[in-house]
């Protein structure tokens, strides 16, 4: 079936991105896993470069463009490189923290933060999870307390993407102890600040040039002036942006899975065995023929959930939806390329066995797939 989500300017900006991965990436990106982290000079590079944030108003240095193909773009482009840790990185910029800084920021905090977001001397991270709370937002237990000026803040994250990088983190904290949902605020905590400290950059099963840390915050003064948004206005603030998180997810997942899948015909149309192609035999084109199908499948839902999204019609229910059946999917498409390449398949100097461990968080984060097929429920009146 024709593919018609992308226009000239976005197959233009892919080709320009894949360009930029290939100068300052691609041989470098071993040596990245290895050191568990993207050094700071290749996200400046992105910046300077015009990958990042498109839908900031021109005033502060972006491209004024609310459209998110240009996003979806990205995560294509890269993850056809292989280069899932640079991908992970550059969509937790655009697509994750960025609605919070266009969307909550009053015209002070735009013109302090926004030009430094679209030039990449900014990045950005979501601190939400806590070793005691995960998918249950409104169990979290890090507390700001009022003090002259601003906030207290006290209390301990985990599982940040981008957490040593980071030099913006929209913290979500408690600024209502009695009250489960409305006690949420949001604080931007800036790098720097007293009492503010990384933890160990952790040790993944996949995606490992992709930091994600620990933070601990230790009586950290923030100032009023770091506030997004209105007190008590966080759980509200945190569930209105998780459709787009969730679409991001399902992106990726789609873009994975179609990238192993590509990597497996090639690898089964010249690897022989008993004589012959073992792309030839019946268990391969019936395994690929079934591959194939719900890449396409999915590649199609995928693209409407876009365009729906754009045109502000997409429901957390559609999102929930897109990221628990694509990222599945994935799985599944994953693991089949994975055994079509027999040994090889388990060496990570070949893509599918990095697609393999890369692939797996996406059914865990931005919300458990078990929490999505409770959205879904609920939905159905059950």
């Amino acid at each position: 079936m024709e593919r018609t989500l992308y226009e000239a300017e976005h197959r233009d900006l892919g080709e320009s991105f894949g360009e930029f991965l290939r100068r300052h990436a691609q041989d470098r990106y071993e040596q990245w896993e290895r050191d568990g982290i993207v050094p700071r000079d290749f996200f400046s590079a992105a910046g300077r470069d015009g990958f990042f944030a498109f839908e900031v108003d021109e005033r502060y240095g972006g491209a004024g463009v609310r459209d998110f193909r240009f996003n979806a773009m990205l995560h294509e482009v890269g993850l056809s490189l292989g280069l899932s840790g640079v991908v992970g990185g550059i969509t937790l910029h655009n697509d994750i923290c960025l609605p919070y800084f266009t969307s909550y920021c009053n015209e002070e905090q735009r013109e302090r933060w926004l030009p430094g977001i679209v030039s990449g001397r900014y990045l950005t991270a979501v601190a939400m999870t806590e070793p005691d709370a995960g998918s249950d937002l409104a169990g979290i237990a890090t507390r700001a307390v009022r003090a002259d000026g601003g906030w207290v803040v006290s209390g301990a994250k985990t599982f940040i993407t981008n957490g040593i990088n980071s030099d913006l983190v929209v913290v979500v904290v408690r600024t209502d102890p009695g009250d489960r949902h409305g006690g949420l605020s949001l604080l931007v905590v800036e790098r720097g600040m007293d009492g503010f400290e990384r933890g160990r950059n952790l040790d993944k099963v996949g995606l490992h040039s992709a930091d994600t840390a620990e933070m601990f915050f230790h009586d950290v003064f923030v100032p009023e002036a770091n506030l997004l948004g209105e007190q008590g206005m966080g759980f509200r603030y945190l569930t209105s942006n998780l459709p787009q998180e969730r679409l991001s997810i399902a992106v990726s997942a789609v873009a994975m899975a179609r990238t192993a899948l590509a990597h497996t015909l090639e690898f089964v149309k010249s690897r022989r065995a008993f004589g012959q192609p073992i792309g030839s035999f019946q268990n391969s084109r019936f395994v690929l023929a079934e591959v194939a199908s719900e890449v396409e499948i999915a590649t199609h839902y995928v693209d409407r959930c876009i365009l729906a999204h754009n045109e502000g019609k997409l429901s957390a229910v559609d999102a929930a939806m897109a990221k628990s059946w694509c990222t599945e999917m994935q799985g599944r498409v994953v693991d089949r390329c994975l055994q079509l390449h027999g040994g090889y398949g388990y060496m990570l100097e070949y893509p599918i066995a990095r697609a393999f461990v890369d692939s797996r968080v996406s059914r865990i984060y931005a919300g458990t797939n078990e929490i999505m097929r409770e959205i879904i429920g609920r939905s159905l009146g059950l």
